[in-house]
């Protein structure tokens, strides 16, 4: 399973704020989605790796990703 910051609406945003206001607090949105990681090459993971680090983000290679 993975977790990540999830896509919202505006609509889904703007109750998110109204709460954030009334709570005085900052809240972080999350989905999780079942995906089944992929396999790599030495190349390929090369690449990743580099880009990551290009990024200074981290890369998940997965064979699908359905949203639960």
């Amino acid at each position: 399973m993975l977790s990540s910051l999830s896509k919202l609406t505006s609509e889904q945003l703007e109750e998110i704020r109204s709460l954030e206001q009334k709570l005085g607090k900052t809240l972080l949105s999350f989905s999780t989605y079942d995906v089944v990681s992929d396999d790599l090459n030495p190349d390929d993971i090369a690449a990743l790796q580099a880009l990551e680090e290009k990024l200074g983000t981290m890369l998940v290679a997965v064979r699908g990703l359905k949203r639960s």
